[in-house]
């Protein structure tokens, strides 16, 4: 098996899916894409894609 590194930014996830709901004709609010990056990096955890013991806080 492979490691490699993986940086989450959470800020990144909600504006990446901002970009992408507005250009689907959605208006969504700050708030909503902020719970859009949180449920991602939940998933992203519970897949073991990301281990939440490696992650510095910052």
């Amino acid at each position: 098996m492979r490691e490699m590194e993986v940086f989450i930014d959470t800020e990144e996830i909600a504006e990446f899916f901002y970009q992408e709901l507005i250009k689907r004709g959605f208006t969504p609010s700050e708030e909503e894409t902020d719970e859009l990056a949180d449920i991602t990096f939940e998933y992203l955890l519970s897949k073991c894609i990301i281990d939440e013991e490696d992650i510095d806080e910052y």
